[in-house]
């Protein structure tokens, strides 16, 4: 193969990459939201700066993907803690469960997203909706929500998960230390809102040192909703790089 050809390959391997050269559109994505309100050391101890955080508050999240361009559907778990930065409130993303490898590859390399593996699972049980996570054989959350119990303004639930979001785009070089470190910024913003519900919820963890969601332990629950759409991701920009603060501190 020559080296013009290598470089129009997206991923390894060359003859079938780990993922699709598409911009997914995620048709019937389905959420489980559940906010809870946590401690606030627990948070300083894993929010990165210079993003900062008020009112110590994270969303498990539960997402049932219908149908994925370049990936078909998926299920998806994860925790994102409301933070700001220069001002604007949004949400870091801290941990995200797939079992779905294509989106879990993708995620990460293309994007920066925290993505790993997980069995999330998403269903509805005796008139609950009900979102789990385990990892390997151990159960690690267990989430329950009243079944549609309440209509949801479609406004209110777009700007749920419309919210600002930021991640870590980290890549170590050979030897170990980091060729890329950043902070970056999305926000979704093609969106369609199919249904939204709220009502009572729950929301256990359990422990487990390979998926410490009980790290962030649930204090009390805030609020929940359950909501239905078609969306697609927009792309992530830089906002902080570490690398360069770095130099200028040395």
């Amino acid at each position: 193969m020559k080296e013009a050809d290598v470089v129009r390959h997206i991923a390894t391997p060359l003859v079938n990459p780990a993922y699709a050269p598409v911009v997914p559109r995620f048709t019937n994505r389905e959420y489980l939201n559940i906010v809870y309100r946590t401690d606030t050391d627990a948070l300083r101890a894993v929010v990165p700066q210079p993003l900062e955080i008020g009112e110590p508050l994270v969303r498990f999240e539960v997402m049932r993907m219908g149908d994925v361009t370049g990936y078909g559907p998926y299920t998806e778990c994860g925790q994102a803690i409301r933070v700001r930065y220069n001002g604007e409130w949004g949400e870091y993303l801290h941990a995200m469960y797939l079992d779905n490898f294509p989106a879990t590859a993708s995620g990460r390399e293309a994007g920066a997203y925290p993505k790993t593996v997980g069995l999330p699972g998403l269903y509805v049980d005796h008139g609950a909706l009900v979102g789990v996570l385990d990892y390997g054989t151990l159960q690690v959350a267990t989430a329950t929500m009243g079944y549609k119990h309440y209509e949801m303004d479609p406004e209110d639930a777009a700007r749920q998960i419309t919210v600002p979001t930021y991640l870590l785009k980290l890549v170590p070089g050979f030897d170990g230390t980091p060729q890329v470190a950043q902070l970056v910024r999305t926000e979704i913003s093609d969106i369609e809102v199919k249904g939204a519900w709220t009502g009572p919820a729950r929301l256990q963890l359990f422990e487990h040192v390979l998926a410490p969601l009980a790290d962030l332990p649930v204090r009390e629950v805030v609020s929940a909703s359950h909501i239905v759409t078609d969306l697609t991701l927009a792309p992530a920009t830089p906002v902080h790089d570490y690398l360069r603060q770095q130099k200028e501190d040395m």
